[in-house]
């Protein structure tokens, strides 16, 4: 143990030799260094090794030569400035003569200081700043006069620091004397400007209150005002539905028979003297039938009850059946009408292809109309494809009238027709730009249009659309049913309009559909419990009890018979409520032939 403990001792004494032997030869290397710059007029270099011995001291915590280097770089600082004076760089010899005085007021050395002083009076002097020179003139007396006292009176520099040391304690006590009066001024200032806010504040937010007061009554007056507003509004709303859906249903039902009458009548080959006045009579039934039509699809945007419907379907084979649709009216007003298809549009998207086509039929139709021996365009072209969707660009181009540039802003607005005369002329609802704004709105897009008088009229707009990666079925696929799967089927038909029983029985006789008459709810499930049958077409308004009750009756003990409702249906009867009562499906009166057939016709094995 004795043996471990000299080892450590002999250890840690050749350590500390070490560090002081290496401490003094690099003193004495800077030194050496120093000197040799010197004798070069290598100022610069000197001042920054001598930089580095300081640094060195300081960190090696070498007291007594830390203040020699100090000593030495301000001596440095002082025959640097003499050179630089010699040269004529008179700022250059400024800083360094206030680099080598500030180093001396640290040390005790006065003859250094001196030596400083005088070459500052002198620099100051050869500058012409002679009230500059004169005072480090006096400086300098000063410190040579101290020293001759030191001499005479034997007093040494720690006498010299001590009274250096009080007078700057006392310039520093007057320092902070002089700071405590400026900072107590600005505080009292400060104060004072606080008060003044707050009271301003305080005056500010006692008006704020009184006029919040007033505006918060008079928030509460109005409120009242739109409440009573709104719910009148709301009443004035409700009352016109329902006034639309009892005009509706009242107009529906003759217009069945008009329009049933009319195409059984057609299909009995008229001779060609009454073909024409049928012709009429369809035309105008279908008319009225579309009026009616577009009222109620404006009433029910209105009251936010349209649903918008995501099923598959071919957009290049919808625009190419409108156009075909159309083909007859675009040649009575001698009109070219021309489709337009980007092929890189997919063939197979998601979307509403009712509201689709209801937008484009209602813009064509509106072309077409106002344009004679012209043309109009049908464009639909790929936008973009981002994230399975597909962005497609419409438009559709006429020259024919055009819109008066004041019209421009308003032709969207409900019944409006640009003038009395247009609408003499050309007829029609005033109703068909409504709905498209509406719907397309609705579907997600903008409509845009440009229009100048007698140059034709620009509407576009686009929509985005889900690309569908499933195929959709081929037309021969696509078919649901034939005549084959009507014949020799039994229809129980619950109606109790006289007219509509007859139209509606000779168009299921026509396909050798055998058809049963009961025109009241109550008989139609008496009758149900003892015969059967393969369907049932109910009309919701019957006598005592009515068509959505006899079907809930109906439902208690037959779950299987298809029963499709028969309706001019109304706002408060659609589809998911009829539904809701065990009803199949809905067939929408007046009968549109080809679909009154074909709903029909998918609730049996197809032949």
């Amino acid at each position: 143990m004795k043996y471990r403990l000299f080892i450590l001792f002999s250890f840690l004494n050749s350590f500390l030799y070490s560090q002081t032997k290496q401490n003094t030869d690099s003193i004495a290397y800077y030194n050496e260094l120093i000197t040799k710059n010197l004798k070069e007029k290598n100022y610069k270099k000197a001042i920054g090794i001598t930089k580095q011995s300081i640094a060195y001291c300081t960190k090696t915590r070498q007291a007594q030569d830390l203040a020699n280097q100090n000593l030495k770089l301000g001596t440095i600082y002082h025959q640097f400035g003499l050179a630089e004076t010699q040269l004529h760089k008179n700022d250059s010899a400024l800083f360094y003569f206030n680099r080598a005085l500030n180093l001396s007021k640290k040390s005790s050395d006065l003859k250094q200081k001196s030596k400083i002083l005088l070459a500052i009076s002198q620099y100051c002097k050869d500058q012409k700043e002679y009230q500059n020179a004169f005072h480090y003139l006096h400086e300098h007396y000063v410190v040579e006069k101290y020293i001759l006292k030191l001499k005479n009176n034997n007093l040494n520099s720690e006498e010299y620091k001590k009274l250096k040391d009080n007078e700057l304690k006392r310039k520093n006590e007057e320092k902070v004397q002089i700071k405590t009066y400026r900072y107590s001024k600005l505080i009292s200032i400060l104060a004072i400007a606080l008060i003044s806010i707050l009271s301003l504040l305080s005056l500010a937010l006692y008006k704020n209150n009184i006029i919040r007061n007033q505006s918060n009554l008079l928030l509460r007056e109005k409120n009242k005002e739109l409440i009573l507003a709104k719910n009148k509004a709301e009443e004035a709303s409700k009352a016109r539905s329902e006034f639309l859906s009892t005009v509706s249903h009242e107009l529906r039902t003759p217009l069945n028979a008009i329009n049933g009458i009319t195409h059984l009548l057609l299909e009995e080959n008229p001779n060609p003297s009454q073909l024409k006045y049928l012709e009429s009579l369809k035309f105008s039934g279908n008319y009225l039938t579309n009026f009616i039509n577009e009222i109620l699809e404006i009433n029910k945007i209105d009251s936010t009850k349209i649903e918008i419907e995501n099923i598959g379907f071919n957009l290049k084979m919808l625009l190419v059946n409108i156009q075909r649709s159309l083909e007859e009216l675009a040649a009575a007003n001698k009109n070219n009408f021309n489709l337009e298809i980007d092929e890189a549009i997919p063939d197979h998207l998601i979307g509403d292809p009712t509201k689709i086509s209801q937008i484009i039929m209602n813009l064509i139709n509106n072309a077409l109309k106002f344009t004679q021996n012209g043309d109009v365009n049908l464009i639909a072209k790929l936008h973009s494809i981002e994230d399975e969707k597909a962005t497609i660009y419409f438009e559709i181009v006429d020259n024919g009238i055009g819109i008066p540039e004041d019209k421009l802003q308003t032709v969207f607005e409900s019944f409006v027709q640009g003038s009395v005369e247009i609408n003499r002329k050309y007829g029609g609802t005033g109703l068909g730009l409504t709905i498209v704004k509406k719907l397309i709105e609705i579907l997600g897009g903008e409509i845009n249009l440009k229009s100048e008088i007698g140059k034709g009229s620009t509407f576009n707009f686009k929509l985005k659309l889900q690309i569908n990666n499933e195929p959709l079925l081929s037309a021969s696929e696509a078919k649901s049913y034939n005549d084959l799967q009507l014949r020799d089927k039994s229809i129980l038909l619950v109606e109790d309009n006289k007219i509509n029983q007859m139209i509606t029985r000779k168009m299921l006789e026509n396909k050798a559909v055998t058809c049963q008459i009961i025109d009241n709810g109550e008989e139609a499930v008496e009758l149900l419990k003892v015969k059967p049958f393969d369907m049932i077409l109910m009309d919701v308004h019957l006598p005592g009890i009515n068509g959505t009750t006899a079907t809930k009756q109906i439902r208690e003990f037959d779950k299987t018979t298809p029963i499709i409702a028969l309706t001019a249906i109304s706002l408060n009867e659609n589809r998911d409520t009829l539904l809701s009562y065990g009803m199949n499906d809905v067939i929408t009166k007046p009968f549109v032939p080809e679909e009154f057939y074909s709903t029909i016709a998918k609730y049996f094995d197809p032949c």
